[in-house]
């Protein structure tokens, strides 16, 4: 039973996330309200899973980064994230006007949404490729992006360690694209409701062997990769829900005959950087005359 959970495991929760939006957009219900719920469902699942069956044991201890990922949670989720989706539409509405987008928004509004989430789902995951991948290529976008980093260990809560500003940057080159050229609301949220529960699995330390979906998800398998310590293992995986865009410009890593890195956490280059203080040092860090030089 464990071993067949464990192969089914990310499959059921992106079929039931999905499922339950198609079954909430036909019967005319709340849709953003069913995939915050799919979302939490999936995390609580997935952190009760991890508490009873660890991939590593030794990853079940809190490192006292525990208050860390609950801060950033905290901010990302109270307040970037409504701050970013009441921003969002205001700015393209001022920047480029409502008149700029009416011809795309018509195309793809006569579109089925089954293929407006499909064509919204590359372009999304491909601006947030390119935004991972630019910030462990810059320098001060690597200040930020090392927040996200600095754990030692891979967990649930992890997936909540970023920076405002990197969170912010993922959102803008990755959603605002969408936005202007004009996918419904509706795809946006399937968008949602087909990533989520990946993110959600993303940084879990369950034993997950998710087969065929490791070559189209960012499953916890490949992910443990992107986070290894070692500089030549961790340039990798750089899709954030989806690896077809790593398939494509060749950084996808499954790992050959090895499941996991020896050690994740900072590069070895990143020294300087205050991994292992609290969640505001590691905030202000960036605004410090030393940044960005490790």
């Amino acid at each position: 039973m464990q071993q067949l959970l464990n192969r089914t495991f990310l499959l059921i929760s992106v079929c039931a996330s999905l499922a339950a939006f198609f079954f909430a957009y036909h019967a005319g219900l709340d849709l953003e309200v069913t995939v915050v719920a799919a979302t939490v469902a999936t995390l609580v699942a997935g952190m009760l899973f991890e508490r009873f069956a660890p991939y590593r044991e030794d990853w079940r201890r809190n490192r006292g980064d525990v208050g860390t990922d609950v801060i950033s949670a905290v901010v990302l989720v109270g307040m970037v994230e409504p701050l970013l989706k009441a921003a969002g539409p205001v700015a393209l509405v001022s920047l480029l006007g409502a008149a700029s987008i009416a011809p795309s928004e018509a195309f793809l509004a006569s579109l089925p949404l089954a293929l407006q989430i499909l064509a919204a789902t590359l372009l999304i995951e491909l601006g947030r490729y390119w935004s991972h991948r630019l910030h462990h290529m810059a320098k001060p976008l690597w200040w930020l992006h090392a927040m996200h980093h600095s754990s030692e260990r891979l967990y649930s809560l992890n997936n909540f360690r970023f920076h405002p500003l990197n969170h912010a940057t993922n959102f803008i080159v990755g959603m605002l694209p969408a936005m202007l050229l004009g996918f419904s609301p509706e795809a946006l949220l399937g968008y949602l409701a087909l990533t989520q529960p990946v993110l959600m699995l993303q940084h879990a330390n369950i034993d997950l062997k998710s087969g065929w979906l490791n070559f189209i998800f960012s499953s916890n398998e490949l992910h443990r990769w992107h986070h290894s310590s070692d500089a030549r293992e961790g340039h990798v995986n750089f899709g954030s829900a989806l690896v077809i865009w790593d398939q494509v410009f060749k950084t996808f890593y499954l790992g050959g005959n090895n499941r996991a890195p020896v050690q994740v956490g900072l590069f070895a280059d990143s020294a300087a950087y205050p991994g292992r203080s609290g969640y505001f040092s590691q905030l202000r860090s960036m605004f410090s005359p030393g940044c960005c030089v490790g």
